[in-house]
């Protein structure tokens, strides 16, 4: 099976900033694997700003192309939640949040100008940033009777499996990450291990 197993994401928060028109537009970029962190990161955000007038974000998560969520947060329809998930899909990264604060100026910008702010105040937030390549990993349950240790221990070393929990009894529970590209290989070692039972059990 050929497909891709990395993805490119952003190294840690940074922030950018864009004026326009005496409206100041503040990005913030966030590296995120659960869209259940934006209310939170969204609460500090508003509290840190609290004289500001609209924070709206996007939100790209997975390998799946598909998956993503935008907010206006008041702004016209169309001109804030997009242009900073478009500025997501032109960098290619993903578990990335971009929210951009606005503090208005007292001049309207008008749908054109509202629609460059909110894309270059994402596109400094990213700049001032670091793109990083992560592959994509699936989590496995390994378990064995201590008398297998040393084989078990054997294949991890080898195929350089990261161990997320251990619990090491008489029987033997791991929970290990396998690169989904070296899947098949890593799989077809275990298999040739009697008394061992592997179970997949989410991806990362």
């Amino acid at each position: 099976m050929l497909f891709d197993d990395t993805y490119q994401t952003l190294r840690n928060i940074s922030e950018g900033v864009f004026r326009d028109k005496g409206s100041k537009f503040i990005g913030y970029a966030y590296p995120i694997n659960d869209d259940k962190l934006v209310k939170s990161i969204l609460i500090d955000l508003k509290a840190e700003h609290s004289k500001a007038r609209h924070f709206c974000w996007a939100l790209r998560l997975g390998t799946d192309r598909t998956n993503f969520r935008i907010n206006d947060d008041g702004e016209p329809s169309g001109t804030a939640g997009r242009p900073i998930l478009n500025t997501l899909l032109a960098a290619g990264i993903t578990n990335v949040l971009i929210v951009v604060v606005r503090y208005f100026g007292g001049t309207l910008l008008g749908v054109p100008g509202l629609i460059n702010a909110y894309k270059n105040a994402s596109i400094e937030a990213i700049k001032a940033n670091e793109i990083i390549v992560k592959t994509v990993n699936d989590i496995y349950e390994i378990q064995f009777g201590y008398l297998l240790m040393n084989e078990v221990m054997r294949i991890v070393k080898d195929e350089q499996l990261i161990i997320v929990k251990q619990e090491f009894d008489t029987n033997c529970l791991m929970h290990v990450e396998v690169r989904k590209g070296n899947l098949n290989i890593v799989l077809g070692k275990f298999d040739k291990l009697d008394h061992v039972e592997v179970k997949y059990l989410y991806t990362s």
